[in-house]
């Protein structure tokens, strides 16, 4: 039996607000708190926990940007004469996704989500490497670059495959009693909260499921190690979506030229425009400062998110809409959902969560990259204690 093992257990988009009345693993992990997150989708969430640094440090934000030069997808331009019945259907995005992941080498995350072939040869895709693997960022290291460079012997989970598929996987490491680290992540819960909101019964259902894979994955490494150092958390909650804003259609009609006079990528919850004269910055800002359901965030409030580049490579002005509002269509898809994050990191829904099994949680662990301090911490630590003769 070695003396001890960190286990960080990370459930995509189990909120505070989502536990904090349920008794979500509360026999387990009894210490719990409130994080802030970071702004913007998981995208830029797992990269800030991987790495304990915000967006303005590690650049992975948002995944489509304005960048025909390097644009990976000009031969999908070419698809643009298919009808759309065709290309906005998910299940042809999901295969064709696929397959470009693979032509093109891309290691992290990658969907195509609704991007007009007609326009895509503009776009570029920012997370072509795996923030889950060792060089992973977009700029600085990771987690698994330190344990690397520490030679921390560790486990971390493989996104692609299924939940249950990566929980036996650990199970078997542990029983090796060679770690010193272990990485679980379950993604199922924020696939569930877009399809349900968050007051659907299969949620907490949903919560029981990861609760006896958790008790199963306890009992397995208490066997193996004297302690175990338990870490459950995530990385923002899910706001349902209550309000539908056809963006588009403030937008379209106004005399201006896509690919001309401006460019702009619509996500579920911002939209992010980049302008190539004084006259569609104007009229576009003119027209956004009169959609109620949301606002364009000021460069002092984007500086103060850390999510303020100075290259506006990301884009030059953000619209962010209230929480609860989806845009839709919009380029990640034609069709409403019933859940969605990447509100205001100040909105009730956005805040994430951090529950142990350790007597204390520290005072400055306050905010999502602030997880990065427990995992280097508890890694050393364990590494010291498991390299000692028995």
């Amino acid at each position: 039996m070695k003396p001890l093992l960190p286990l960080f257990i990370f459930v995509d988009a189990c909120g505070w607000e989502i536990i904090r009345h349920d008794s979500f693993a509360q026999k387990l992990a009894p210490q719990r708190k409130k994080l802030a997150s970071v702004f913007g989708y998981s995208s830029t969430c797992v990269p800030s926990i991987l790495s304990g640094r915000w967006p303005d440090e590690h650049r992975n934000w948002c995944y489509f940007v304005y960048d025909p030069k390097n644009s990976p997808f000009k031969s999908l331009r070419a698809l643009r004469w298919l009808p759309t019945a065709v290309t906005s259907r998910r299940i042809f995005r999901r295969w064709l996704s696929k397959f470009v992941k693979v032509h093109l080498s891309f290691r992290g995350y990658f969907d195509l989500y609704n991007i007009p072939f007609k326009y895509i040869s503009l776009y570029d895709f920012t997370e072509k490497k795996s923030p889950l693997q060792p060089r992973g960022m977009n700029r600085g290291p990771n987690i698994f670059d330190f344990l690397e460079e520490k030679e921390i012997r560790y486990h971390v989970s493989q996104p692609e495959k299924p939940e249950a598929a990566n929980l036996d996987a650990l199970m078997a490491d542990i029983a090796t009693e060679q770690l010193d680290f272990a990485f679980l992540y379950w993604p199922g819960l924020d696939g569930l909260l877009h399809q349900v909101g968050n007051q659907s019964p299969e949620v907490p259902a949903k919560l029981r499921v990861y609760e006896q894979w958790m008790e199963k994955l306890l009992a397995e490494a208490k066997q193996h190690y004297a302690e175990v150092r338990l870490y459950i958390f995530s990385d923002h909650g899910m706001a349902n979506c209550d309000v539908l804003l056809d963006l588009k259609s403030k937008i379209e009609p106004l005399p201006l030229r896509f690919g001309e006079d401006y460019v702009v990528v619509y996500d579920s919850t911002m939209a992010r425009f980049w302008f190539f004269n004084d006259r569609a910055r104007s009229e576009i800002t003119r027209a956004l400062n009169e959609v109620p359901q949301g606002r364009i965030l000021p460069d002092s409030e984007m500086k103060e998110m850390r999510t303020l580049f100075d290259d506006r490579y990301f884009g030059e002005l953000v619209f962010l809409v209230q929480e609860g509002v989806l845009i839709v269509p919009s380029h990640m898809g034609e069709r409403p959902i019933r859940g969605m994050h990447g509100y205001h990191p100040t909105d009730p829904q956005s805040y994430a969560m951090l529950c142990t099994n350790q007597s204390e949680i520290p005072a400055d662990v306050t905010a999502i990259p602030d997880i990065y301090k427990l995992m280097t911490r508890d890694a050393e630590a364990a590494k010291l204690a498991n390299q000692k003769p028995a």
